[in-house]
């Protein structure tokens, strides 16, 4: 075997495992609402998220095209194969060590800023596709904005047309309500999040004259759809654990509001081919939701911690692809 293919090889194992560990870092930020309201078991949240990622990761490939062409040409990208090595090496390390501290760190981020800082290592700043990296990262950026925005008026609104109803009834009924949201704030995450490794691979693919066109093949399709299934059923409970109840404390129609309008954000984003991060999202829905419901309810200083994390992911990640670049080269 060539030390093309080889590397080729390594590159699906890498990306799938990031696809995998981006399931149980992210299926957490998915359920956390149902979980942490007890609408749903964490056993059955698991498995239905799981079950829902994967067919929301089978529905779609407009993101893995962008992923694929945007960031970096993959058509001239210098080194690619150690290129792409890097970026994932990178981008799985932040995500195991924000994981591990229980911080809701972006896979999105990671993942984009390693492929960047990797690329830059490569062949300097210009290996960058300017056009297409800036309108990824407005997507980044506009993105929690939404959805704050979202998930204020959506909570809002269900406060005026519930203001007459029973407390306990009107919860009771949401609680059986967020069982449909989960459900589909883990179908749009999978719609979004599993293109990202799908992208990847075919970048590599591309880079390694093992493929001539961005579109992507039904093997790479289904193989990152059932990682992130398979992540998706390990799940991240200190993730969950921070998501569901150290922002505010969440009741039902609060979860449901917030589930509600993250999936939205993210799934709008899918059909206009952007990568977004689930977890900027569905943490700023609960904001969002929190602030509409008591500015006080809101503990602050958990968004804090998250917002310094946010910011700090993508020059992180960058550096550290940088470096694992620098490394990897010697031996390719």
């Amino acid at each position: 075997m060539d030390t093309l293919f080889i590397i080729t090889i390594l590159i699906v194992v890498f990306a799938l495992a990031f696809d995998f560990i981006n399931g149980f870092h992210d299926t957490a930020n998915a359920i956390a609402t149902a979980v942490s309201t007890k609408a749903l078991t964490p056993r059955r949240a698991i498995i239905l998220a799981a079950v829902m990622n994967f067919i929301g990761a089978m529905t779609f490939t407009g993101v893995a095209k962008t992923i694929t062409k945007d960031i970096v040409d993959p058509f001239m990208l210098q080194n690619g194969s150690v290129v792409i090595l890097a970026a994932l090496i990178a981008a799985i390390f932040w995500n195991l060590l924000t994981w591990y501290y229980g911080i809701p760190s972006s896979s999105s981020h990671a993942i984009i800023g390693s492929i960047a800082g990797a690329a830059i290592a490569a062949a300097g700043f210009q290996a960058l596709n300017y056009e297409g990296f800036f309108k990824i990262l407005q997507a980044l950026l506009i993105s929690p904005l939404l959805a704050f925005a979202v998930g204020f008026i959506v909570y809002s609104l269900f406060k005026v047309i519930f203001k007459n109803h029973n407390l306990a009834k009107t919860n009771r009924n949401f609680r059986t309500f967020q069982i449909l949201t989960a459900a589909l704030q883990s179908y749009t995450h999978g719609t979004n999040d599993a293109q990202k490794a799908m992208g990847i691979i075919t970048m590599a693919l591309i880079a390694n004259n093992y493929q001539e066109t961005t579109d992507i093949q039904f093997w790479v399709q289904f193989s990152c759809a059932l990682a992130m299934g398979l992540g998706t059923s390990i799940g991240g409970w200190k993730i969950i654990k921070t998501v569901g109840g150290k922002i505010m404390k969440i009741r039902p129609v609060n979860g449901a509001a917030a589930d509600v309008s993250s999936a939205l954000i993210i799934f709008t984003a899918t059909l206009i081919h952007l990568p977004v991060s689930t977890t900027h999202v569905i943490s700023s829905s609960i904001l969002g939701v929190g602030s509409a419901h008591r500015v006080k309810g809101v503990k602050w200083d958990t968004a804090q911690r998250m917002l310094v994390t946010w910011v700090i992911t993508l020059p992180v990640s960058a550096t550290i692809a940088a470096i694992c670049y620098y490394i990897l080269i010697p031996f390719f």
